[in-house]
C-alpha cells in the first residue's frame, strides 16, 4: 500500500527537527570547549580593570574605617 503525501512530509519534517538538534548540541559542546579559554582572559581583563577603579578612588588604603553613629546605635539595640 503506498504512503500518502502527508506520511513523506511528516517523516521529512521530523528528520529536519532531529537534524537541527544535532547541530545545536554540536554547537554548544564547542562553546563549551572554547569557554575556559575566553572566561579566563575576561576574567583577567575584570581585574585590571577593577585595579584601575580602585586606584582611582584610593581603595586599598589600610585607613581603619569607622562606622556611622547611626549605624553604631543601630547595632546596640
Amino acid at each position: 500500500m503506498p504512503r500518502g503525501r502527508s506520511t513523506f512530509t511528516k517523516r521529512q519534517k521530523e528528520q529536519a527537527r532531529q537534524q537541527k538538534q544535532r547541530e545545536k548540541a554540536e554547537r554548544r559542546s564547542q562553546r563549551k570547549q572554547e569557554k575556559p579559554e575566553a572566561s579566563a582572559d575576561e576574567m583577567r581583563e575584570l581585574r585590571e580593570h577593577a585595579e584601575a577603579q580602585a586606584a582611582l578612588f584610593n581603595v586599598g588604603f589600610n585607613e581603619p574605617v569607622e562606622p556611622a553613629a547611626d549605624e553604631s546605635e543601630e547595632a546596640g539595640r
